[in-house]
C-alpha cells in the first residue's frame, strides 16, 4: 500500500511563517496537548502514584506505604502524599525526611490534617 505524498497540502498553512512564528506556534500547540495531561495530574491520584512520589523523596516502600495509608485514613490522599509531607516539614521548619518519618511513627499526623483544613492546598 503506498501512501499518498500530501505534505504540500498539509503544510500549506504554515509555508508563510517565519522561524520564530513557526516556534510560537510549536509551543502553542505543544501547550494545548500537555494541559488535559497536567489537569489529570492536579485531578486523579491513587496510593500507587503517592508511594511511587514518596520513593522518589528518599523514602523506602516501608515508608512511602505507611505515610500514604496515614494520608488514606485522614482523607489527606487528595492532596498527595508527598504535598502533605512537604508543607508538613515547610511548617515545622524541618527537612522532608524526618518530617515523614514522624508521620510513619504516627506522629504530627494532627498536624498535617490542620495544614489542610478548609481546602487550603
Amino acid at each position: 500500500m503506498k501512501r499518498d505524498d500530501d505534505f504540500k497540502d498539509r503544510h500549506e498553512h504554515l509555508k508563510d511563517l517565519s522561524d520564530a512564528e513557526l516556534e510560537q506556534r510549536f509551543w502553542e500547540l505543544a501547550n494545548k496537548l500537555v494541559d488535559p495531561l497536567l489537569e489529570m495530574g492536579r485531578e486523579y491520584t491513587s496510593p500507587a502514584i503517592e508511594r511511587s512520589v514518596l520513593l522518589r523523596m528518599g523514602f523506602s516502600s516501608i515508608e512511602a506505604k505507611a505515610i500514604v495509608e496515614g494520608c488514606v485514613e485522614r482523607s489527606l490522599m487528595c492532596y498527595g502524599a508527598g504535598n502533605v509531607v512537604y508543607r508538613l516539614a515547610k511548617a515545622k521548619g524541618m527537612e522532608i525526611r524526618p518530617a515523614g518519618l514522624k508521620l510513619v511513627n504516627g506522629e504530627l499526623w494532627d498536624d498535617a490534617a490542620d495544614l489542610f483544613k478548609g481546602g487550603n492546598d
